[in-house]
Order: C-alpha cells, then structure tokens, then sequence
C-alpha cells in the first residue's frame, strides 16, 4: 500500500531500534544491574507484538478500504492542491492529535481499556515494552483516521505518518534517559513524561496521552510531570494473576467485564461496566482513577 520512498524511511527510522537500541539497553541493563530486563516478560512482550501484527495484516485491507472509501465520497479539499509542507506538518499534527483523542478513549471508557490494558499490565518498562501491543486494537484504530480522509489526506500517507509516528512511540518506553532540555520536555512528549503514563502510582494514573507531541495533554489537563519523590512504579493498580499466561494476557479484563455485569440487574448499571471508566461500579465496591486521586489529595492536605 505504501510507496516504495515511505517503505524504505520506515526501514531507515526502524532498523535502528532493533538492531541498535534495544541490545545497547539490555547490555546497559545487565552490566549497570539495573534489571529492566526479564527474559518472561519480554517473551511476552514479542508474543503480543507478532499476534498485534498477524490481526492488522488481516484488518488492513479493511482499513484502507474505509478510508479510501471517505477519502473518494466526502473528500472537502485533495492533495496537491495543497504546498507538500503544509500537507505533512498538518497531517502530523492532526494525526497526533487524534492519537490523543483515541488514547484518553482506551483509559477512560472500560470497554475499550479491556483492549488496551495489555500495553500497561507489563511490571516492567523498557523498549521491548513499546512493542507489547494492545492485540484488538486493528478493529477500530482506523475509525479515528476518518476525518484525516474526509478532509482530504490520502489514506495511504495516513497510515504511514501513524506508522512514523508508532516509531517515536516506541523510542520514548525506557528508563536509560533522564529528562531532556526543558524546551524538548515542554513540546514533545519524553522517555521522563511516558515513564509517567505507564506508572501505576495514584498520582500518575491516566496522564500523558501523547504519542510524540506533549502539547495536547498540556492543553487538555491530562499532564503530569515525573517527580523525583515518586519513582514510578509500572504494571496495573491490581496486577495480573497470570501475567505469562498467553490467553488471559489479552483477554483478562473481558472476563472482568463479564463478571461485573452479572452483578446487576439493572440496565443502566450493565451499561455502566461497559462505558464508564475502569474502576467504577454501581454500589461503590470499587473506585475510578479521578476518585482515588480526589481521596489521595485530601490525604496529602
């Protein structure tokens, strides 16, 4: 589907991480005895990356259809009528800015947190985390991108800035970098702000969205800096029973869901489970990020 031209700079900006980057960390890791790395869990780690990857080979074509499909019936303006640059940049910002919108999505509606929770059940944080792919998302990822189609954007340079972008997304999962420069730290999103996202700490629960630009949970109050007086600490608020487990890895917090509907007779409350945000229940049993945060600031007054 891709040019030959974005292929090989996918190559260009990818191969490094592979063959460089992650080797350089372990060897960091092992000889610093800093024990990022487990080899269980990174295991783990490439299993839900090949069965993310067998799932969006199977939905591309899906994928591309729909939005060529939007692209070609409700179009507002086409490429080239635009300057190339103002195509790119646009089409970058916009797209990180969706990447925002789908992402706060996944962590604050519990259905969709069912899919993504994979990425976060990890208890350990490093580069091969970037690639433990939250498996089902290739179902509905590509409904974000609609607008990009109909604005104009060609569906085949979508899909390669969003893979571009993945490449900055899986840069920025490691412990080996401290903070950058504060004029980096204030626009782009860093290896310090995305340690925050995955953290399990009360205070760090559902902050920094961003894919590459920090912009976004700045403007939208989702931001949260790194302190030094709370180290993070990765994996979920309750981690996984079987987290080597390669069915309930990907499946777990369906059953919860299950479970938690069974609960209730009442309809509403059924349909609570499934859209309001992890955590909630219907009779208080247990609490939402937003809510263990009001309790652990009025502890900290």
């Amino acid at each position: 589907m891709m040019n030959e031209w974005q292929q090989q700079l996918l190559l260009l900006f990818s191969i490094p991480i592979y063959a460089v980057l992650i080797p350089l960390e372990i060897l960091l890791s092992h000889f610093n005895g800093w024990k990022f790395y487990g080899w269980k869990q990174t295991a783990m780690n490439i299993y839900l990356n090949l069965a993310n990857a067998g799932v969006d080979l199977l939905l591309r074509g899906v994928a591309f259809f729909v939005l060529i499909f939007f692209y070609q019936h409700f179009h507002i303006v086409r490429y080239p009528t635009w300057h190339p640059v103002v195509y790119w940049v646009l089409l970058f910002l916009l797209e990180d800015a969706l990447f925002w919108l789908e992402h706060f999505v996944d962590h604050h509606v519990r259905l969709f947190w069912a899919v993504h929770v994979t990425h976060h059940s990890s208890e350990e944080y490093n580069l091969t985390t970037g690639f433990r792919s939250s498996v089902l998302m290739p179902f509905y990822r590509f409904v974000y991108f609609i607008p990009l189609a109909v604005i104009g954007f060609q569906p085949v340079d979508i899909l390669f800035m969003y893979a571009i972008t993945q490449i900055y997304g899986i840069l920025v999962h490691t412990q080996s970098i401290g903070k950058l420069p504060r004029w980096v730290e204030y626009i782009f999103v860093t290896p310090s702000h995305h340690r925050v996202h995955h953290a399990s700490n009360i205070p760090y629960l559902d902050k920094n969205m961003g894919m590459c630009l920090i912009i976004w949970d700045r403007m939208f109050g989702t931001f949260t800096e790194e302190m030094s007086h709370e180290k993070p600490v990765y994996g979920l608020t309750k981690n996984l029973e079987k987290p080597y487990h390669p069915v309930h890895v990907i499946f777990h917090e369906w059953g919860a869901i299950i479970r938690d509907v069974k609960k209730t007779t009442s309809f509403k409350n059924k349909l609570g489970y499934l859209f309001r945000p992890p955590g909630w229940s219907h009779d208080g049993s247990s609490e939402t990020s937003k809510e263990l945060q009001k309790k652990y600031a009025r502890k900290g007054k």
